[in-house]
Parts: structure tokens; C-alpha cells; sequence
């Protein structure tokens, strides 16, 4: 058990080392782009509503994780897409929380310790569900930080073990 602990925090070790590399020399690169490039359907009606609705907590362009109010859409994407496997799944667990935010009713339990829980904005569910089809049909913008972020917590979650 321990050989296979070892065997999995060598291997973090060498994907986030090879993830830091790759990441300066970007970072570098791209000064002044702080959000990563992508392809989506921004005229989409779920898009708007998710600039105009989400991104002022969820700012994409953030300059760094500590002026976020809320997590970054890009994470909240990932954690739903892990626990819920079809659209219409991750699509209600979303519609779900945005319109009951609950400390119960949360998925993303580290994000509560953080930032707390989301105040109730009153959105429509219909807005909600174009926003989480939108989410689970696109690549989101990421902020530029993002990939190290994920890999510091990894490395936290082995050291604690």
C-alpha cells in the first residue's frame, strides 16, 4: 500500500513539475492574456446569460485566485462533471443549486469553506438551465492560473494523506 502511495505521489510529482515548466513559459508568453483562448458559441443565449449573470463572481479574468468572490466557472464544470455523467444530470444539479444555493445543497464542499455559500440571486430556472447547457456543451474560459491552482491542491490533498 505504501509502495503504491509512493509510486502515485512520484507520478503528481512529475506531471505537476512538467505542468510548472510549461506553465512559465507561457505565462511569459501571454502577459496580457490572462484568459485562455477557446472555441465556443459565444452569440448563444446561454453564454450571454452567463456573462451577465455568472461571470461577475465567477470571473474567468481574475488576475489570481484570491480575487475570486466565487470559484471560476471552469471549476465548478469539473466538479459536476464527476459526479454527474449525462447533460440532463449535471444540467439539474446546477439548476438545483443555483436556484436553492443551500450548505446541504452544495456539491463543491471546499468552495463553502472558501467563499461560503452562494447568496440566492433569484434566477430564473429557465435562464439557469440555458447557462448549465451552455456549461456542459463548451470549453469555459480558464483563467491563466487555474492549472497551478489545481495543482497545488493535488499536492495538498497527498500530503495529507
Amino acid at each position: 500500500m505504501k509502495n503504491n502511495i509512493k509510486l502515485l505521489f512520484a507520478i503528481v510529482i512529475l506531471i505537476t513539475t512538467s505542468c510548472k515548466n510549461n506553465t512559465k513559459k507561457e505565462k511569459n508568453n501571454t502577459q496580457t492574456k490572462p484568459v485562455e483562448v477557446i472555441k465556443t458559441t459565444i452569440n448563444s443565449e446561454g453564454y450571454q446569460l452567463l456573462k451577465t449573470k455568472c461571470y461577475a463572481c465567477h470571473n474567468p479574468n481574475a488576475k489570481d485566485h484570491d480575487n475570486l468572490l466565487a470559484p471560476p466557472m471552469a471549476a465548478v464544470k469539473r466538479r459536476y462533471k464527476r459526479q454527474f455523467n449525462t447533460e440532463k444530470e449535471f444540467v439539474n444539479a446546477i439548476v438545483n443549486w443555483a436556484t436553492n444555493p443551500t450548505h446541504e445543497n452544495a456539491k463543491m464542499k471546499n468552495a463553502l469553506i472558501e467563499f461560503k455559500v452562494m447568496p440566492n440571486m433569484q434566477f430564473k430556472a429557465d435562464d439557469v438551465k440555458k447557462i448549465a447547457t451552455y456549461i456542459y456543451k463548451n470549453k469555459l474560459e480558464t483563467p491563466s492560473w487555474f492549472a497551478d491552482h489545481l495543482n497545488e491542491e493535488m499536492l495538498q490533498i497527498m500530503e495529507n494523506k
